[in-house]
């Protein structure tokens, strides 16, 4: 990435340092999606190169990941091939004061949600806007869908209290569509109380994969900051 002076790209680029900086040799390392986590992935490619770290492998949580850690010569590996993963690196798009995270803006929370699980820690990369009270304050709440069952599901998320409307793309005509070849729908939520109960309820209902609920896997949460014009990372 080219060098910036914006300093909400050198706050992003701030945190994703530090969340690298945590990563330690020998370890096998979830890779995370978003523009704050792709600065993770640059300064682990660029601790790879000077030597400082070694025998580090990548699991990515997207294509877009993938890309990315090919670009930053992160070798790759898959889940199949490794029994833990030692620590994932992701962002979000909220986090409330317990940690408890809504993710799904770039509509990879399906594979975020296996890797992320799976880590022995999972540190979240967010600015100090990701911060909410109350999940559902600011952002929809993606919900992946099985194509076939797109309107089912919209009914019943209707019936639950929430608003549906499927993602469309950008640039491209029609639906957003995931790595995996479904549908999101983005629900708005008045008030999402018991995060750990919508998680399980919608992703109860037949045809939902996954939703971007994810509720108690979040160990530490790095937010980045700008203070007087100067990016600062503070632990959450």
């Amino acid at each position: 990435m080219a060098e910036t002076h914006d300093p909400v790209k050198l706050m992003k680029q701030a945190v994703g340092q530090a969340a690298a900086a945590q990563v330690k040799s020998n370890s096998v390392v979830g890779l995370g999606t978003g523009s704050t986590t792709a600065y993770a992935l640059q300064a682990l490619g660029e601790r790879l190169k000077s030597g400082e770290l070694t025998d580090i492998v990548g699991i990515p949580t997207s294509f877009q990941a993938q890309v990315l850690a090919r670009d930053y010569g992160i070798p790759l590996t898959g889940l199949d091939a490794v029994d833990r993963i030692d620590v994932a690196i992701d962002g979000a798009d909220e986090v409330d004061p317990q940690k408890n995270l809504i993710k799904g803006g770039g509509a990879a929370h399906t594979q975020e949600k296996i890797v992320d699980s799976l880590a022995e820690r999972f540190i979240v990369v967010v600015d100090s806007g990701k911060l909410v009270d109350k999940l559902g304050s600011t952002f929809l709440l993606p919900v992946e869908v099985v194509p076939m069952a797109l309107h089912p599901v919209l009914r019943a998320i209707t019936k639950l209290g929430g608003k549906p409307e499927l993602r469309m793309g950008v640039r491209k005509a029609g639906p957003v569509v995931t790595d995996q070849g479904n549908l999101v729908i983005d629900v708005k939520f008045d008030a999402i109380d018991n995060p750990a109960e919508l998680e399980k309820t919608l992703n109860n209902i037949p045809g939902v994969l996954e939703n971007g609920l994810f509720v108690g896997v979040a160990d530490q949460v790095l937010v980045g900051e700008i203070v007087d014009g100067q990016p600062k990372v503070r632990e959450f």
